[in-house]
């Protein structure tokens, strides 16, 4: 449903404020029904969505996907990203760049390692074992399941006495 200029000007002040009365008012609507119209207007299910949209939108354009995330880490660890401080000089405050210092960029170092952990052999050897008990325990569910349950263990003996092993006359 398309909203008039009034409701979509509630929405973007809504969205700004939270403030559903205030919302009312600078869209136009009157103080001594303000209240009452910025609770009905966030009852409707279009003036619900419209605001979820807008909201949606801002949230998309603010906060930074993984990959910004990754790419940040990465560019301190190398040094390519650079700090501003002030500085005091006898000519009075100085504002410096300088880049990150070696705790900073072990940190980032460590936040990225944690996304991209090195395959060592004893965890590869773990992560193998586990597989195949998962793949034992999937096939004995599956055994059970079609009713195949056959966990003994049949021994021959072969004897070198030359008597058998079936022969219960000693």
């Amino acid at each position: 449903m398309k909203l008039t200029a009034k409701q979509q000007k509630f929405v973007n002040e809504y969205v700004k404020s939270g403030n559903a009365t205030q919302s009312a008012i600078k869209a136009g609507y009157s103080k001594r029904t303000a209240a009452m119209a910025g609770s009905e207007n966030l009852r409707k299910p279009y003036m619900k969505d419209a605001i979820d949209k807008r909201m949606q939108k801002m949230e998309d354009a603010k906060i930074a996907k993984a990959e910004e995330v990754l790419q940040l880490y990465s560019r301190i660890l190398r040094g390519e990203e650079s700090e501003k401080s002030a500085v005091a000089t006898p000519k009075g405050v100085e504002v410096v760049e300088t880049p990150a210092d070696l705790k900073t960029r072990l940190s980032a170092g460590k936040e990225l390692m944690k996304r991209y952990p090195a395959m060592d052999p004893m965890t590869a050897e773990q992560i193998r074992k586990l597989k195949a008990d998962a793949d034992l325990t999937e096939l004995k569910a599956k055994r059970e399941a079609d009713g195949d349950v056959q966990d003994n263990i049949i021994m021959n003996f072969n004897r070198t006495d030359g008597r058998n092993t079936d022969d219960n006359s000693n």
